[in-house]
């Protein structure tokens, strides 16, 4: 399933919006690397997908805009483990 993501440059956060809740992923940007921090989907909207989409929507991003990432967020590491394709952002 897709879902529309927003990149929130204001609260530093990928997010998206379903049935009135609000899944995200946090983020610190320093110079030329992310650090990404924390990762939540409530709970009503657990195992549709949605924290790997928001984890994609925001490697996608660290790629296209040469940015390093540091996964502090256990999910964000685990994803990364399981697509070797983002293995080279982090640094």
């Amino acid at each position: 399933m897709e879902y529309k993501i927003t990149h929130n440059e204001a609260e530093n956060r990928f997010e998206t919006k379903i049935k009135g809740a609000t899944a995200l992923v946090d983020y610190i940007q320093q110079g030329q690397r992310i650090d990404i921090t924390h990762t939540f989907v409530p709970s009503e909207l657990e195992g549709q997908g949605i924290a790997g989409a928001l984890t994609k929507a925001i490697l996608d991003y660290a790629s296209e805009n040469g940015l390093k990432v540091n996964p502090i967020c256990p999910y964000t590491e685990v994803y990364i483990k399981r697509h070797p394709e983002y293995q080279h952002l982090v640094g």
